[in-house]
């Protein structure tokens, strides 16, 4: 058994007056990070240093006692905190380089807020701070493990949601002492180095039409009127449509292969390069790779299993499996081909889930290469699990057995 960090997610169902106690602190939570953003700004142009949050904490508190901020005060104070740790954790990331600088919250953005501490479920009722009465869930799960903190959230069709990240105790899946190379595509959405093919189901072509249409009604109503904002919520459910199916699909071809393999090897693309291709963007985003592998990392963290990349300049599409022979000119519009050298044809996106795998057991062997600059360098495999290592000289001989 381990333990795992898990979240539940459900619907919420306030009534009138928690509406409104919500967006009191959807708003007050806004202000916090927009006005102690602005501070941190200010500060560091007039003194050439920056405040950190322990400062900025002894601020706030002095905040709720002014009389043109007392409404501070019936916010549940612990949510405000958290609020000044985001913008902390912000600046941190971006003194980093692993995000940008941190920007104003807008009311049009993501609107949410922390509770960290005192959360409960009671007969599907949420209890936390400054709501005593509690809200109202709805929910077939019943929460399981310890409640670390939960994030209460309004979408932009209006739905409200909680999410409740508990510490509990999973049994990983069994191992079936498989290992594969898959090759992410767009024509397919993915392809196993034993053949199977996942349908890309193009979610954002599927409802480009309807889509469309309602943004061009949008666009012709007057602002801030009722049927403008009518229609508005109609373009943010088609929005949420197309999220909620491509997120379901993800989850279960993520957790499917977790439960099939116990090591998968997967190039490390560069989608961030990729998507700067304006004839491909569009699809690259739809397809949602990044957020594919991220799930795909997580799960195999829970169940002891290993996601491994090769580099991203290894010629996967361009080498042909049997004989290693390099087709240097191979386009994007050419699906098949055939080896010059060993006149062995090809399906473009098979071949290179062979090869992801073929390289996927070399390094893991004897280290990696950088193709960009030929150059030998290590592989970290401390995260290995050794039960699956010792087995690998086996698998390298069936797997090297399958592909002739």
């Amino acid at each position: 058994m381990n333990k795992i960090l898990y979240t539940y997610k459900f619907r919420l169902q306030p009534d009138n007056n928690q509406i409104i106690k919500l967006s009191q602190h959807f708003g007050a939570i806004r202000w916090t990070y927009n006005h102690f953003l602005n501070q941190r700004k200010e500060y560091y142009d007039e003194n050439k240093k920056s405040l950190n949050y322990n400062n900025q904490s002894a601020l706030l508190t002095q905040l709720k006692q002014q009389e043109e901020t007392i409404w501070l005060k019936d916010i549940n104070s612990q949510s405000l905190q958290s609020s000044l740790k985001n913008l902390d954790t912000a600046y941190s990331r971006f003194f980093k380089k692993l995000a940008d600088f941190p920007r104003f919250k807008s009311k049009k953005g993501k609107n949410s807020f922390t509770v960290p501490q005192y959360v409960d479920i009671k007969k599907d009722i949420l209890l936390i701070p400054k709501f005593r009465e509690g809200i109202k869930i709805i929910s077939n799960k019943k929460v399981e493990g310890i409640i670390k903190h939960c994030t209460l959230s309004i979408t932009p069709t209006g739905k409200y949601f909680v999410s409740i990240l508990v510490e509990k105790e999973y049994e990983p899946v069994q191992k079936t002492n498989k290992i594969v190379g898959i090759d992410l595509g767009l024509k397919d959405f993915l392809i196993t180095s034993d053949g199977t093919k996942v349908k890309n189901h193009r979610y954002i072509k599927k409802y480009e039409r309807i889509l469309k249409l309602n943004q061009q009604h949008l666009s012709k109503k007057q602002q801030k009127s009722k049927r403008r904002e009518k229609q508005r919520i109609k373009v943010a459910k088609i929005h949420e449509k197309i999220t909620n199916s491509r997120n379901d699909n993800l989850h279960k071809i993520s957790i499917d292969l977790i439960k099939k393999y116990d090591i998968i090897f997967l190039e490390d693309l560069n989608i961030k390069g990729l998507i700067k291709n304006y004839k491909l963007s569009k699809h690259i985003s739809d397809v949602s790779w990044s957020h594919f592998i991220n799930l795909l990392e997580y799960k195999a963290k829970w169940n002891d299993k290993q996601v491994i990349k090769i580099d991203r300049f290894y010629p996967s599409s361009k080498s042909c499996n049997c004989c290693g022979w390099i087709k240097q000119d191979l386009t994007l519009k050419d699906r098949t081909w055939i080896c010059d050298k060993c006149s062995e044809k090809h399906d473009r996106d098979l071949n290179a889930a062979k090869n992801i795998l073929k390289e996927g057991l070399r390094i893991t062997s004897v280290g990696t290469t950088d193709y960009e600059h030929r150059a030998k360098i290590r592989l970290d495999l401390s995260s290995a699990s050794n039960e699956v290592f010792k087995e690998k000289e086996q698998l390298v001989l069936e797997t090297n057995t399958s592909l002739v």
